[in-house]
């Protein structure tokens, strides 16, 4: 199966590293799903990658919703028959925001709740959905959208909720790796690095070309690929 026949799903795609991931798997050749929780600005970020010669399409998807996520393994196996690419990308930094710098400030479990949802419940729901679609036709390659902060190995102080976030995506990716070993279907996380987006601001040293290259490297792997592995720059890190 070419890449060109390849189909891809994006979550969190309307804008920073989710579009950019967008644009390069449409680059590649791929039919790309770009999906957001508000469809207008899903459509907005399609019909500019469309304006770019790009086979990009809008769909709404929230993934701390369990029926939108069901409405969309429904409108893919019925639209399509099938998924090639899983890209769970939408996730939330919320520590900043609410002013948690340490694990003893005040709200830090009503945010852990919040941070969860997206950043791992998200993630949880769309594999059970899409990754027994690729299971069944032997080729499948799924990027959980991780973060170097969620390093057991480096792990430090500062931004508690999102690194327990993204420590737990990784075990996720481990066990879905595991569970699917063998069957055409790779499953890794990759860590975009502190990127000028929304989420990390204006003085984030890394550009989202560079965010967004690991990730559709691990989208588009050969067969004889890695899974169930850490990587940041193409390189692995350290769980």
């Amino acid at each position: 199966m070419s890449e060109r026949e390849r189909i891809a799903i994006v979550t969190g795609a309307n804008r920073g590293i989710g579009f950019e991931v967008c644009r390069h798997l449409g680059r590649k050749g791929l039919f790309v799903l770009l999906t957001a929780r508000d469809r207008s600005k899903a459509e907005r970020a399609a019909e500019k990658l469309r304006g770019e010669g790009l086979d990009v399409v809008a769909h709404q998807l929230d993934v701390t919703s369990e029926s939108s996520v069901a409405e969309m393994e429904q409108f893919v196996r019925s639209d399509y028959g099938r998924l090639d690419v899983l890209v769970n990308n939408a996730g939330v930094a919320l520590d900043q925001p609410r002013a948690i710098r340490s694990f003893f400030d005040a709200p830090v479990v009503s945010t852990l709740h919040d941070t969860l949802e997206p950043n791992l419940f998200g993630p949880v729901r769309t594999c059970r959905a899409f990754v027994p679609m690729m299971r069944e036709r032997g080729y499948g390659r799924v990027v959980n959208v991780s973060s170097e902060l969620g390093s057991l190995t480096r792990m430090a102080d500062g931004y508690p909720t999102y690194r327990i976030s993204k420590t737990a995506l990784n075990a996720l990716t481990r066990i879905v790796a595991a569970e699917v070993k063998g069957t055409g279907v790779l499953v890794n996380s990759a860590s975009p690095g502190w990127v000028r987006t929304d989420m990390g601001g204006p003085d984030a040293p890394r550009p989202v070309e560079v965010g967004a290259d690991t990730i559709v490297w691990l989208a588009t792997l050969p067969d004889d690929g890695p899974t169930g592995g850490f990587f940041q720059d193409r390189e692995p890190l350290p769980w």
